[in-house]
């Protein structure tokens, strides 16, 4: 993928301001795009917490999303091809609380090559289960706080 990071996080921040505000809303920051993983940042402030002074339920979610989708829009685009892509499914196990930033790590760019390379040749759709871990590195290390399987679905666009 050709994408910098800085480009990478313009295009998430827009796509965020534009079309889902509540990505916006979170300020995810990419700092890892490569041909196998993303990681995606959320920062802990005032308006990404819960009651409790941890990391709220719907941010977590959220993150998730953006790890497990930017991936898959990202390799599409630098394919030169417009994808739809839409989550059909989630499960999550909430493990810790997460009272600082959060970083959500999806390690699942083979996979998601396959879906791409499958949707390209035969037009359907693909449905596969990526999963995305996150944690907080600044209190527990690569300890997961939280680990979500989304089923990623992808479908070429003519």
């Amino acid at each position: 993928m050709k994408q910098t990071l800085a480009h990478a996080n313009r295009m998430l921040k827009l796509f965020g301001f534009f079309k889902v505000p509540l990505i916006w809303y979170c300020r995810p920051k990419i700092l890892v795009l490569n041909e196998d993983q993303v990681q995606v940042r959320i920062p802990l402030k005032r308006k990404t917490k819960n009651h409790l002074n941890s990391m709220y339920f719907g941010t977590l979610a959220i993150g998730a999303d953006v790890a497990g989708g930017f991936m898959a829009m990202s390799k599409a685009e630098s394919r030169g091809r417009k994808i739809s892509l839409a989550f059909k499914a989630v499960t999550g196990d909430f493990l810790k609380r997460p009272e600082g930033d959060v970083v959500f790590t999806c390690t699942d760019g083979k996979l998601i090559d396959e879906m791409l390379d499958e949707t390209l040749s035969s037009g359907e759709r693909v449905n596969q289960p990526v999963r995305i871990t996150a944690t907080c590195p600044t209190l527990h290390g690569d300890e997961p706080m939280a680990v979500f399987d989304l089923t990623l679905s992808v479908k070429a666009i003519s």
